[in-house]
């Protein structure tokens, strides 16, 4: 995406959207575990070095558990969830800010019956992300708190299929 093709002012839209800004899929099918969430790139600067980007996951929805070199922040401005961020899970909400640093494990959840919106800065240039291996994940597994959060998912399809 080139800047010079973007407009220097988008308008917001209702339902978290913005003029001129494509509404995408998270990921490519397949690629790596997520659920019901999609991104926009809001900003794109070659010469400054960032992306700007908006996600949004649907009630119960989350993104990919995953690391990698490059460090990010998040700044929560929707919903109510939790994230992992290494061996912590905070419960986050509207202006919460999380720091990323490189190489740690990360992924986020919309908890409250409601979708969890957040923007996300990060490099232009960046790596690509890693997902856990069984010997990874059986590692974080082994905190209590953390094993919890990783059996969330798991939980609430089982409960689904129970009251279907």
């Amino acid at each position: 995406m080139n800047s010079k093709q973007l407009p220097n002012f988008r308008p917001s839209q209702d339902g978290f959207r913005w003029a001129g800004v494509a509404h995408q899929p998270y990921k490519q099918e397949g690629a790596a575990p997520f659920k019901d969430i999609s991104r926009q790139v809001l900003f794109h600067e070659d010469s400054l070095a960032c992306e700007l980007r908006y996600f949004e996951m649907a009630a119960d929805g989350y993104s990919t558990l995953e690391r990698h070199e490059h460090a990010h922040a998040v700044m929560v401005l929707r919903g109510r969830g939790q994230c992992l961020v290494g061996t912590q899970v905070r419960a986050v909400k509207p202006l919460d800010l999380v720091t990323i640093p490189p190489w740690t494990w990360h992924q986020f959840r919309a908890t409250d019956g409601e979708p969890l919106g957040f923007l996300c800065m990060v490099n232009v240039l960046r790596d690509r992300p890693q997902v856990p291996t069984e010997d990874e994940v059986a590692q974080l597994r082994t905190i209590p708190e953390v094993a919890r959060f990783l059996a969330a998912p798991l939980r609430r399809a089982q409960q689904g299929a129970l009251s279907g």
